[in-house]
């Protein structure tokens, strides 16, 4: 029996022994969800339109690219702000993003957000519900907020709720934490409005769209898209001059949560790849900064240089100074989101209509701190 076979029988030797936790913790979501649903717990609306962002796995689907649309879909109509948990931040409670914001203050993503859209408003708060008030109490002219990561946050209810499940993963073959990768039972789905299978083929054929769309088995208020990733131009590091990455040879800095996709698509756009892979979120330190430099100094090829993903890159600009004394070129490859099938435009739409008519209806609406109150138009 080879190796990979051995490991894979451990595997699903120890997984079944997982599976009484994934009972017991697949009850204690369930009667949260309830006790939400008879509304023994309160979810606070606000007057302003609020979009969710979330899955029901525990990581890896593609929000980040996905609430990039969203800003670039809405920021040059609304003040738009965005809330994050500030994942592995060393930080906490509410802060909103400004001159003196880095990974470590708000988290890798809320820092790609902060760097890329300057016209945005982005925050991070453990508690949304709490995080929500303040956000609106300290920027009272934001017109839409996006939550990301916050589909488990029932205490906040959002107008429009999308759901993003990964293509080679998608929530209707998983199971629940521990036994699988499911933070709660795969029928939380229909709570979304919009679900989205991310990371599809570009050449996706839509006898296969319709075939996932038959296992999600959406309800009727729902409506199903299919999103593939496309990375745009490199550019560098220190000066945001685009790169090319042809007859390069590339040392790969990542620590993203599945990097198969990016590095094979590097192999196919360069000459050759080496690839340092750390944990997702990773925080370099000094012993990674010399693993990298040691790396890049003894491979022995011509026109070399290192790559990295935009959210690697918020951690390795925490080293900026040590960075700019190496001399090397540090490209990082950014990625966005592809709306398949032609559906672009409906997409768009359904969101723009949606902030659209919120407004709207909310136009004689005040704010409490935050809390919803209404005013009688007269």
């Amino acid at each position: 029996m080879g190796s990979k076979n051995i490991l894979y029988y451990i595997f699903s030797v120890v997984r079944i022994f997982l599976y009484p936790f994934a009972l017991i913790y697949g009850a204690l979501v369930w009667l949260r969800n309830r006790l939400y649903d008879a509304k023994f717990f309160t979810s606070i609306s606000f007057s302003v339109p609020v979009i969710t962002v979330g899955n029901l796995s525990t990581g890896g689907t593609g929000k980040t690219p996905h609430v990039e649309y969203l800003v670039r879909l809405l920021q040059y109509r609304f003040r738009v702000a965005t809330m994050s948990r500030g994942y592995k931040r060393h930080t906490q409670g509410f802060l909103v993003a400004d001159e003196n914001s880095n990974a470590l203050r708000i988290g890798d993503e809320p820092m790609q957000y902060h760097m890329k859209y300057p016209e945005l408003v982005v925050s991070v708060a453990e508690e949304r519900m709490t995080g929500i008030p303040a956000l609106l109490q300290r920027r009272p002219d934001v017109d839409v907020i996006l939550l990301d990561d916050a589909y488990q946050h029932r205490s906040v209810k959002a107008g429009l709720t999308i759901l993003i499940t990964d293509y080679s993963q998608p929530f209707y073959e998983d199971h629940i934490l521990p036994f699988g990768r499911l933070r709660e039972s795969r029928n939380a789905y229909k709570r979304a409005n919009v679900i989205i299978v991310s990371k599809c083929p570009l050449d996706m054929d839509e006898t296969q769209a319709r075939k996932m769309e038959g296992f999600i088995q959406p309800q009727s208020y729902q409506q199903v898209f299919f999103t593939g990733i496309h990375y745009d131009r490199p550019y560098d590091l220190m000066t945001n001059e685009p790169i090319d990455l042809i007859s390069k040879n590339i040392i790969l800095v990542c620590g993203i949560a599945r990097p198969e996709p990016l590095i094979n698509y590097l192999k196919s756009h360069s000459a050759d790849v080496h690839t340092l892979s750390y944990h997702d979120h990773h925080y370099f330190v000094t012993a990674d900064l010399e693993e990298i430099k040691s790396t890049f100094d003894s491979w022995q090829v011509e026109q070399k240089i290192i790559v990295t993903t935009e959210k690697d890159a918020t951690r390795l600009h925490l080293h900026l100074d040590k960075l700019k004394a190496w001399n090397i070129t540090i490209a990082i490859l950014p990625i966005a989101v592809t709306i398949l099938f032609n559906k672009v435009n409906i997409f768009d739409n359904l969101v723009l209509k949606y902030v659209d008519d919120t407004i709207i209806e909310n136009s004689g609406h005040s704010f409490d701190n935050g809390h919803e109150t209404t005013e009688l138009l007269t």
